[in-house]
């Protein structure tokens, strides 16, 4: 009898994807700002609402998502993490009130709070650099294509609704891959095992009170409000700050994200050479110079996709370390609650570099920039030195 079921592979593929569809979803937004904030009548700083109302639903997906992994399973809680961005994204689409818009910022930072958490739990399981560092290159492309996609439906004079209704089909797509995956006799997505919904709260709990994961967490908090903080306010930082021409300004943000998803790709091969330790610790002075270079000399464009490949490796290769340096037990609840936490640093810092900005002007972002590589060189070495002092104190 001929064994009609679908390959593993399909399961990592669909892992893949969804890492493009948020990736899509999130890095859309910058380019269509200004139209929401004109349509709404809002300011720069009444605007960030709109990422405010995202932290609680990346909180609550910190908290629930190894229980409900557990409780349902990881594919039934990635479709329904799918099915939240997607309606989350058609609301955006189709809304004229500016606080049904705020208050959807709940169901869409939930979303991708579960995606994020789950998918790297699926993907950290595997423990192949090279899958972890694949998976966030995919994240990468999605962040390039969602402004992409958002400029073309603009530039041809289409509104910016319609630019959220195609990023819902796009996440709409991963819905019905989901359903497919459940659907199937073999598991492509398979739950980490746990004994009970009890011991996952229990697990929970432990993970909570565990240094390792905390000061994780606050290093992936940092780190992805670095990297977001970037992306978002380079533009504004070269074109009105430095006087950049608006379409080099456009390509050096572009080659950015291009430095990220290059160093993704190949972070599995650095790895092997170096080890994931010393590959943290290089991309760390890596940024740090990239920081000074693009605030000290502020003509030159190459500070920008030098710093998009100092960051690849430093989440993907974080999240990689997790099953080597917390009990097998509470990796789910961990890598959970890390890569949420990570996402409420995607909205606060942000936000709060615009707010400097708008205080000191935009030619201070580079400069203000700086301590937070410095404080994440921090935390990656105090994380090496609990992992150290933990194993040599094991009988």
């Amino acid at each position: 009898m001929t064994d009609k079921s679908p390959p593993a592979w399909m399961g990592i593929a669909l892992a893949f994807y969804a890492f493009i569809a948020i990736g899509i979803a999130e890095g859309g937004l910058g380019v269509l700002l200004p139209s929401i904030i004109a349509t709404y009548e809002l300011t720069p700083a009444t605007v960030t609402a709109l990422f405010f109302s995202q932290i609680s639903g990346y909180f609550v997906a910190a908290l629930t998502s190894s229980l409900l992994s557990h409780r349902i399973g990881l594919a039934q809680m990635v479709l329904l993490a799918a099915v939240s961005v997607t309606s989350a994204l058609y609301i955006y689409a189709s809304t004229t009130h500016w606080f049904v818009m705020v208050a959807t910022g709940t169901l869409l930072g939930l979303g991708i709070g579960l995606i994020d958490a789950g998918i790297n739990t699926f993907i950290a399981h595997d423990r192949r650099a090279n899958l972890m560092g694949l998976l966030h290159a995919f994240y990468g492309i999605g962040a390039l294509l969602g402004p992409a996609i958002a400029t073309t439906l603009l530039a041809s004079g289409i509104n910016w609704r319609s630019a959220y209704g195609v990023f819902a089909a796009i996440v709409m797509l991963l819905v019905v891959g989901m359903i497919w995956v459940i659907s199937q006799r073999q598991p492509l997505m398979p739950s980490p095992p746990s004994a009970s919904e009890q011991s996952a709260g229990a697990n929970l709990g432990l993970a909570l009170k565990t240094p390792t994961v905390l000061i994780a967490g606050l290093l992936l908090l940092v780190y992805v409000g670095t990297e977001a903080a970037l992306g978002s306010w380079a533009y504004a930082v070269q074109t009105i700050a430095r006087g950049t021409p608006i379409s080099v300004a456009g390509y050096s943000v572009t080659a950015y994200w291009l430095g990220l998803t290059i160093g993704r790709l190949s972070m599995g091969q650095v790895m092997k050479s170096i080890g994931a330790v010393r590959l943290i610790d290089y991309s760390l002075l890596l940024l740090t110079v990239g920081l000074l270079v693009w605030w000290l000399f502020p003509h030159q464009l190459w500070s920008l996709p030098l710093m998009g490949f100092a960051l690849a490796a430093i989440f993907p290769t974080t999240i990689w370390l997790m099953p080597h340096r917390v009990p097998a037990a509470i990796v789910p609840a961990a890598i959970g609650f890390v890569t949420s936490l990570g996402s409420i640093g995607a909205v606060s810092i942000p936000t709060a570099i615009g707010w400097i900005g708008d205080r000191f002007g935009l030619g201070t972002i580079p400069m203000v920039m700086l301590p937070f590589a410095l404080l994440m060189l921090v935390l990656h070495r105090g994380l090496v030195r609990i992992t150290i002092a933990e194993s040599t104190a094991e009988p």
